[in-house]
Formats: structure tokens, sequence, C-alpha cells
């Protein structure tokens, strides 16, 4: 390679623009699977868990970008999405376009699965038929919600913070009071992530593996 060519080729690389914030769009949609799958269990890669790989962006990605786009974000590296945010400002109104929207539009896809659930899959399956487990009276001050998951190469250098502060103005425009999010007990490091931003736990009522966190806005 000539002087000049090394020289470009520098530039280039070392002007190359940092991964940017930006409203999703349809393009997207399989970025955003692939990332909701690949950080699904705990925060670790859930490929293979389940009988599809669908599973999981199905339930907790899938249906706020079909029913609440305007309120998904993601973190565009030039090439792909790396990163997202999704969520509501409002989760009973949510809850209940999951459930006459977003369910029919699964139809055929999932089986409704036995009570009380058997495998992996019919315990991920029963929440999505109940989609009212979402409206709970502990959360009515913090009525929207949010998911947010980001490939490992983008973790811990800050675009988690700048993807939920978007969200978060999003939200409050809309007119949301507070902010509410489900967190694994076992992620600790997302439990980490959370505490810095100011969310507290909320007192809700037998909450099982996971602990409900919230955020005035």
């Amino acid at each position: 390679m000539n002087t000049r060519l090394m020289y470009l080729f520098v530039v280039r690389r070392d002007s190359a623009e940092a991964p940017a914030i930006r409203r999703y769009q349809e393009r997207d949609l399989a970025a955003v699977y692939d990332i909701c799958v690949r950080t699904a269990d705990g925060g670790g890669d859930a490929r293979g868990k389940y009988h599809s790989d669908d599973l999981m962006p199905d339930l907790f990605a899938g249906p706020y970008l079909y029913l609440e786009p305007e309120f998904a974000f993601v973190l565009d590296d030039g090439d792909r999405a790396v990163g997202y945010v999704v969520g509501t400002p409002d989760t009973a109104a949510f809850a209940r376009a999951y459930r006459e929207r977003w369910i029919p539009r699964l139809a055929g896809r999932y089986h409704e699965p036995p009570s009380p659930p058997v495998t992996p899959d019919d315990q991920m399956l029963a929440l999505h038929y109940s989609p009212e487990r979402m409206v709970l009276p502990a959360l009515a001050d913090y009525p929207a919600h949010l998911h947010i998951d980001l490939l490992p190469p983008v973790q811990g250098i800050g675009y988690g913070r700048k993807l939920m502060t978007t969200f978060f103005a999003a939200a409050a425009r809309a007119g949301a009071a507070g902010v509410h999010l489900v967190v694994v007990k076992a992620n600790a490091r997302a439990l980490g992530f959370y505490d810095r931003l100011g969310f507290t736990p909320l007192p809700v009522d037998d909450p099982g593996p996971v602990v409900y966190l919230g955020l005035r806005l």
C-alpha cells in the first residue's frame, strides 16, 4: 500500500462516526429480533433455549415494534442496529392492544400452554396469553414500561444510558409520570445499571424470580 492510500485508510477509520440513536424503522426488525434473542437469557445468549428463537422477541420486542413504534429507538453502528429500547407510556392501554391485536396476529404460531405450565416454552407462552399481568396496582404511579438490550460490544460504554434517556423523554412527552421495568433477580449487572440510573424497587406482591423497579419522570 502506498503512503497516500495508507493515509486515507487511517483517516477514514479514525474519523468513523460513533453509533447513533435513531427511531426504529421497519428495516430494523430482523436486527432487533437478533439482539433480543442474543441477550434474552439473563443478559446472555438464548439461541436454542426455546423451540423457536423467535419466541422471546415475539414476547418482548415484536409487540412494541408493532403496537408502539413511535416509542422504539435503536442504536445504529452505521451498518445495522446493535441495541434498542422499546416500550410504552401507558401499560394498561398496551395490555389491551396486546390482547386485541398482537395475540391474534400470532395466531397459529404458538399453542396456548397448559395450566400450570410444564416446559420453559409453556412458561413464556403463559406470559404471552395473559397480557393483563402487566397491569398491577403497585405500578399505578409508573404507567410507562420498557425493555432495553444491547449487543456485548456496545455494552458498558454509555449507550444504554443514552437509549434509556431517549425513551424517558418520549414517554414524558406522552404524559407518563413514571416508568417501571422488570429484571430477573439473578441479573446482577442489569440491577446495578438500573440502580445507577436512579430506579428503586417497587412493592409488588409475590414477584417470583424478578424484581420490579420504578423511576419518576
